[in-house]
């Protein structure tokens, strides 16, 4: 393998001049600088990340921790997307990427600082932590590692947050069901650790009183954000509620999970029961019938958090909180019940 002392021997310069050449420095002439440029490229050299981070401090690596991945969410494309958009722009920026599972057992045998020293990343982006999680007021208290954190909206020195709006896109999707003249509308929410489950409940309680509508009188079920939580939360509602006509779900795999259920019970969708879900899953275009749902962007998420990290990094921005508008997508499980 070839080192700077080969391409400066070959070049005909010092050691010094090579590497201030390769990483940089504008005291070395332009000429000089290509020469050095075509000799490294003619003896395939390629600097040893280790060894030049040990030298600026710099490991250009950050680190993204996702909370309990599974199988059982296959079909929830979610946390792929947004890992695609942070993969691409670290990758843009020259950045490395290093993937963390982790669940509460292991946040309790390793903290978040220990994580982030033991692996070398500068920083980190977490995804998919519920609100009381144990890394969440390390963070926060700390300032080791700056960190920025995908829906949950808390802040510090070294902190930031993106998220996009979700009250409001709740909001404009139980409108969408109340301006076709649903008014016994019952929502199936996530678990109440989930900072967009609050969110989500507010922007359907939001839309209710905008029309005149009790906010506690309508009813809403947990269904876990998963297929099989909203498949059973469905059917509590149909044994509980018979006079629903639609269902706000707080995500599209619980949409999924619902509308299994109302075919199994032969009720038609949306015949008897209209059904919106949120996020707009790729599998939301195609189930049947194809699902109603708030589309966020999922890869803009992603992409937006490793642009924010990275900014802290390199000291070029104050900004420390992003939301992100979202859109009503209108396709066949709704439908309008004014004669």
């Amino acid at each position: 393998m070839a080192t700077i002392k080969d391409i400066a021997k070959k070049a005909g310069v010092s050691v010094t001049t090579v590497s201030r050449a390769l990483n940089g420095y504008d005291d070395v002439s332009e000429e000089t600088r290509k020469k050095i440029q075509k000799t490294a490229s003619e003896l395939s050299y390629s600097p040893n990340a280790v060894a030049r981070s040990l030298v600026s401090k710099k490991t250009r690596t950050i680190g993204l921790i996702i909370s309990d991945i599974n199988r059982a969410g296959a079909k929830d494309a979610f946390a792929y997307e947004v890992l695609c958009g942070i993969n691409d722009r670290t990758g843009e920026l020259n950045y490395d990427l290093l993937l963390f599972s982790t669940n509460p057992s292991k946040q309790m045998e390793k903290s978040y600082t220990a994580l982030c020293r033991e692996r070398n990343v500068e920083g980190a982006i977490m995804s998919g932590l519920r609100i009381d999680d144990p890394y969440l007021q390390e963070v926060i208290e700390q300032n080791a590692f700056p960190c920025v954190l995908i829906d949950i909206p808390k802040a510090g020195e070294n902190v930031a947050h993106i998220t996009s709006d979700n009250r409001l896109g709740a909001t404009k999707a139980v409108r969408h069901l109340l301006e076709g003249g649903h008014r016994h509308i019952a929502m199936i929410n996530g678990h109440d650790q989930a900072f967009v489950s609050m969110e989500r409940l507010s922007g359907f309680k939001d839309a209710l009183v905008e029309f005149g509508l009790p906010e506690d009188t309508n009813p809403v079920y947990d269904g876990k954000f998963s297929e099989d939580g909203g498949a059973e939360a469905m059917y509590q509602i149909l044994l509980q509620h018979p006079e629903v006509t639609a269902v706000f779900c707080a995500s599209d795999l619980m949409a999924l999970g619902a509308m299994r259920t109302l075919e199994r019970m032969n009720r038609n969708v949306p015949g008897d029961i209209s059904i919106v879900g949120f996020d707009d899953i790729n599998i939301a275009a195609y189930c049947s019938p194809k699902l109603t749902t708030v589309r966020q962007d999922k890869y803009e998420l992603g992409y937006q958090a490793a642009q924010m990290l990275i900014d802290m990094l390199e000291n070029r921005t104050d900004n420390r909180k992003v939301i992100l508008t979202n859109q009503l997508i209108v396709r066949e499980s709704t439908r309008s019940i004014i004669d």
